[in-house]
């Protein structure tokens, strides 16, 4: 990835999400994870589950992620019931069998796609196997057209304690333009339903150099995010990873990037930062703001981070566990007909190296904005900032961090494009590699 902050906007940019990089994980590794699983368990380590729904009412043009459009009723349910029994398999594994979770997380797609009736299936049925009533957060993922009050009250009931509302932009033509299924009015009747609904926790989501962006509009979007007044506002910076519609565009058509440039949007960012303060919001990671940081925690976020057990559940959900990095099947049918048949749907899978897992970890931490060199000679033996001591005297003598005796922290300049410092710390040779 290039640092030069007026590049535009190309195929290829991406969100550093995890170490080794997806590409290298591979099916003739998929023992592994089975190894793992088997293994008794460290039961200090934090569990926590992803469940993926992967359908949509629209396919966003700006979207890398495995979903399906226009599902009906009865397939929605065999998905379902396959989540269920996936779910029960892992729960009857000895690493798995009698821990508790500590967070959940509902990820899409588009979760909030099922109905009331479906949400209270699930629930019904995942509960034979686990149960998140002590979990520490569950937190699920909304669109806001497919919200009614009824749903909410329902995603209540089930025990959900943190919404993320995809609000992406409040300008109806913007949010067309880039393929979203909802309008600006479905996002304040849903946020009204919401707070009605009286979550521990709400987030919105925003986009920052969405297709049609510009100066004028952004500043209404910030201006309107500080009115809904979440707990929690998670600003992307548009990126085009090659699967989505638009990089397919660029690529078959020879067209220009439609995004704003980086220079744009980390300005835009920047802008919102320094607005959002205003009421008190504080930058928790270089894509997070939150209110109150006695109470406004991001538990999957902090856990994933710091390498927790993460179970995946359903078509594509990435996971981690035992030290191992493992993906589910990406196809839908291959996906219900393996879970159906009593199997664990696993892809691929890699063992990462000690040393890569110390390097997932700084460069996940890196992007919260400081890093403590304590933290990790405690738990990897290793000192970063002698491991690390070129790229960090590199980046802060370009004015990305500073280095304050035992404490890496990131400027305001560096957190806005912290993703693109990462690929320093990789070993040399994953440095050039596809991500995905």
């Amino acid at each position: 990835m290039s640092t030069d902050t007026s590049a535009a906007t190309e195929v290829g940019s991406y969100f550093v999400s995890n170490y080794p990089p997806f590409s290298l994980w591979q099916r003739e590794y998929v023992s592994e994870i089975h190894s793992a699983f088997e293994a008794e368990p460290d039961r200090t380590v934090p569990l926590g589950l992803y469940i993926h729904i992967p359908f949509c009412r629209k396919r966003c043009k700006f979207c890398y992620f495995r979903v399906y459009t226009n599902q009906n009723a009865k397939a929605i349910e065999r998905y379902v019931e396959a989540l269920a029994r996936e779910v029960q398999l892992l729960s009857e594994l000895r690493g798995v069998k009698g821990r508790s979770l500590k967070f959940v997380y509902f990820g899409g797609g588009t979760p909030s796609y099922l109905s009331s009736r479906q949400l209270r299936f699930l629930r019904e049925e995942l509960s034979r196997s686990v149960t998140w009533d002590n979990a520490d957060e569950v937190t699920f993922e909304c669109e806001p057209g497919t919200l009614n009050e009824e749903k909410v009250k329902t995603l209540r009931d089930i025990g959900v304690t943190r919404i993320s509302l995809g609000v992406e932009n409040f300008d109806d033509a913007i949010l067309e333009a880039n393929g979203r299924a909802h309008h600006a009015p479905e996002v304040y009747k849903a946020y009204d339903w919401i707070q009605s609904a009286g979550f521990p926790q709400v987030n919105i989501d925003l986009i920052a150099g969405m297709i049609g962006e510009t100066d004028e509009n952004w500043t209404k979007c910030v201006a309107e995010a500080r009115k809904l007044a979440p707990d929690n506002i998670t600003i992307y910076q548009m990126e085009l990873p090659h699967n989505t519609l638009i990089s397919k565009e660029m690529k078959e058509l020879g067209v220009t990037s439609p995004i704003a440039n980086w220079d744009t949007k980390r300005r835009w960012v920047n802008e919102a930062y320094d607005t959002l303060a205003l009421d008190g919001y504080r930058a928790s990671s270089g894509n997070e703001l939150i209110k109150n940081p006695a109470t406004d925690h991001f538990v999957y976020r902090d856990n994933v981070w710091r390498g927790c057990d993460l179970l995946a559940a359903g078509v594509s959900s990435f996971g981690h566990f035992q030290g191992v990095h493992y993906q589910n099947l990406d196809q839908i049918e291959e996906y219900l007909t393996t879970v159906e048949g009593g199997e664990l749907p696993v892809n691929r899978a890699l063992r990462p190296t000690p040393h890569q897992m110390l390097i997932r970890e700084f460069v996940l931490l890196m992007k919260e904005g400081h890093v403590s060199a304590g933290q990790f000679r405690e738990k990897f033996g290793v000192d970063v900032l002698e491991e690390f001591a070129e790229p960090l005297a590199n980046q802060q003598a370009k004015g990305y961090l500073n280095v304050e005796g035992d404490e890496i922290v990131l400027t305001r300049k560096g957190l806005l494009q912290v993703d693109t410092l990462l690929t320093e710390y990789f070993e040399p040779e994953h440095r050039s590699v596809r991500y995905t």
